[in-house]
């Protein structure tokens, strides 16, 4: 005797519809459209043996897909997961790195010959120019410039 799928696939016609038009017209990603064929294939009844071989991707794959769908619906099966925002990538702007320059072309602290990357660094924070930079951050924007510290 067989035992009961955990999740079962069961697609309205509107929902069957849907993932014909997303095969039939391949302008979606490959991924999305082999989840389309997963659950296509899973409401025919097909095994997941069967799946497994006919579209060339795991067992796991397969489960994954019966479970988005029973649980989060036709979209969250087929769609990627929207990645997580990330923080800005460049930590200095064109102003801040003006301000930057600007610095390092000034006259340097009383007691020292010449300004040093971690000086320009933490006269940056200290002037509120911005909230964290590191020596290497200040070095690359230096090198950009093509700025002589000395």
């Amino acid at each position: 005797m067989r035992k009961p799928r955990k999740h079962e696939v069961v697609l309205t016609d509107e929902q069957r519809c849907e993932l014909e038009r997303l095969i039939n017209t391949g302008r979606d990603s490959a991924r999305k459209i082999t989840r389309a064929r997963v659950l296509l294939m899973a409401a025919d009844g097909h095994r997941d043996r069967a799946i497994v071989a006919a579209l060339g991707v795991g067992r796991a794959t397969v489960d994954r897909v019966r479970a988005k769908f029973a649980r989060r619906g036709l979209a969250a099966a087929v769609e990627r997961k929207a990645q997580p925002a990330r923080p800005a990538k460049r930590r200095l702007d064109g102003a801040a790195e003006a301000r930057l320059t600007m610095l390092a072309c000034s006259t340097p602290p009383d007691g020292r010959g010449h300004w040093t990357l971690d000086l320009l660094a933490d006269r940056m924070v200290r002037l509120n120019y911005v909230t964290a930079v590191s020596r290497d951050t200040v070095a690359r924007c230096l090198k950009k410039t093509r700025s002589s510290r000395g």
